[in-house]
């Protein structure tokens, strides 16, 4: 749950630059716009390169005795709220969801626009404490299963190291248009 606080601080940051005018701002200020974009490429890069580091390392000790494995502290899990944050504040889906769809909900012309706007994102925020509720429960079960098999535990971490570059490189190409 310190990685979900993570999350739900900087979609909070996320919804108040939305409300305070970020979409505006990154689509008049193209080279403000790339900066976000570039840094969230590299970090999701950054992610990616690690992920499949840490699969190949899962691989050349799956030999190694249980005992040694489970007493090293994995490196991934440090400090998660941290992790989380920044994963979250440049995160691109958020991003665009934020900046580019969730404002289209919100009628600039209704007398006091803060009170839907504070209504859509008690939603967003009650779904996501849901979403990341589950990810939590159903995540704890897996770690469990996959503690026993490294190489499996390696393969699909590198598959999703795999993705997150894939996601980078996806981002470092994105427009605003």
């Amino acid at each position: 749950y310190q990685g979900a606080c993570g999350v739900f601080v900087g979609d909070t940051i996320l919804l108040v630059l939305t409300a305070l005018g970020a979409a505006s701002l990154l689509r008049s200020n193209p080279a403000l716009f790339m900066v976000v974009k570039y840094a969230g490429a590299a970090y999701l890069a950054w992610l990616g390169v690690n992920l499949v580091w840490a699969a190949i390392q899962k691989w050349r000790s799956a030999d190694a005795p249980q005992d040694q494995a489970i007493a090293e502290a994995p490196a991934d899990l440090a400090h998660p709220f941290k992790r989380a944050l920044v994963i979250s504040l440049l995160n691109p889906k958020a991003i665009l969801f934020l900046l580019s769809f969730f404002v289209q909900f919100i009628d600039p012309t209704y007398e006091t626009p803060a009170i839907p706007f504070l209504i859509l994102s008690a939603i967003v925020m009650a779904f996501s404490a849901l979403y990341l509720s589950a990810l939590i429960f159903a995540g704890a079960r897996l770690a469990q299963i996959f503690r026993a098999r490294r190489r499996l535990s390696g393969s699909l971490s590198s598959a999703v190291g795999g993705l997150f570059l894939w996601f980078g490189a996806k981002l470092a190409t994105a427009s605003l248009n």
